[in-house]
């Protein structure tokens, strides 16, 4: 299996996207919800990217966003990739001219199996927990069972992810990729630098 692909998503400080970085993740995440404990401002954002080094993706987080919000802070943040943890659908999704991933929060089987059709233009879908009132970030897994069958784009592995188990959620679910927000935390939107090494090690040892 080649290496596998992590994203420490929900950083709101410099040090943080530092440590991130250090550690060995892909990529990065700024939360642009303002519900979220982790919502961060543009000069939040652009202080985030200038700590990072080359090669390390910066992923924008929106949720049922306005296009002209989205496009104000393209025009100000240098995005990478933009992830879509809302109600979007591949029309809105695909006007901004970045790649863009899809969070498909999952209840059952039929939310994966139909989820490559959904968002064709995807450039990955990233496979979430379904919470009732919340748009991720909630700590909480769904049967990584499910995925095992999976055809279809390339996917992102999401929900509950710590550094105790994302090990077994790879070997499980055969995913290339994992995003980890509130499991490598000290509090809300404050990494443990500790949590994040150990996450970024556990899922390439596997």
């Amino acid at each position: 299996m080649s290496k596998i692909r992590t994203k420490i998503c929900g950083i709101t400080r410099p040090e943080d996207a530092r440590a991130a970085a250090e550690a060995g993740a892909d990529a990065v995440g700024l939360v642009f919800y303002a519900k979220s404990k982790r919502a961060v401002t543009i000069a939040q954002a652009q202080a985030v990217v200038a700590a990072l080094p080359p090669f390390v993706s910066v992923v924008a987080l929106f949720v049922n966003e306005s296009a002209e919000r989205i496009r104000e802070i393209l025009c100000q943040v240098p995005i990478d990739v933009i992830q879509f943890h809302g109600d979007e659908e591949d029309d809105f999704c695909r006007q901004f001219e970045r790649p863009y991933l899809k969070a498909v929060r999952v209840q059952n089987a039929a939310d994966i199996q139909t989820a490559s059709a959904r968002f064709p233009h995807a450039r990955a879908i990233l496979f979430d927990a379904y919470h009732p009132d919340e748009y991720g970030g909630t700590g909480i897994s769904f049967d990584w069972n499910l995925l095992r069958e999976y055809q279809g784009k390339p996917w992102i592995l999401a929900g509950g992810l710590t550094p105790e188990n994302v090990a077994a959620a790879i070997r499980i679910s055969g995913a290339a990729a994992v995003d980890v927000s509130g499991g490598v935390e000290q509090s809300g939107g404050v990494k443990d630098h500790e949590k994040v090494v150990a996450f970024v090690k556990a899922a390439q040892a596997v």
